[in-house]
């Protein structure tokens, strides 16, 4: 995805680790919570903040291995939006016939499943400090 022509500042590595905690916080507020796992990593405020922060501080990841690992947080999240939205609209026409509520309790909890797979393959990629695909 991206030739790493520079070595990163150990702040930005830093910081990474920071984002992917917050998502990963956003996803375990999820599971242990009252939440969805989807519904608190895309509503939540770690992953809000997170996002807000992969936006702020991809352009000092540019031309390091660091760059695909804010662009996977960032697709990871708008990802998981457009697919929860899709599901949700399927899901609403469905749900005349009943099949709805299947489609939204499958297809969130295979989203969900999904996105704790994203952020633990980033992160586990971020701390061999190697690039994601």
């Amino acid at each position: 995805m991206t030739n790493a022509s520079r070595e990163p500042d150990s702040s930005l590595v830093t910081v990474t680790h920071i984002t992917y905690a917050l998502h990963a916080l956003g996803l375990a507020i999820g599971a242990f919570g009252a939440a969805s796992v989807l519904g608190s990593f895309l509503f939540g405020w770690p992953s809000i903040i997170a996002v807000i922060i992969n936006y702020v501080k991809r352009g000092d990841a540019r031309g390091t291995w660091l760059e695909s690992h804010f662009t996977w947080q960032i697709r990871t999240f708008w990802f998981a939006m457009l697919w929860a939205c899709v599901i949700g609209i399927v899901g609403l026409v469905l749900a005349i016939v009943v099949v709805g509520i299947a489609i939204w309790v499958v297809g969130l909890f295979v989203l969900g499943i999904w996105a704790i797979y994203r952020i633990v393959r980033g992160w586990l990629a971020l701390k061999d400090r190697r690039p994601v695909p």
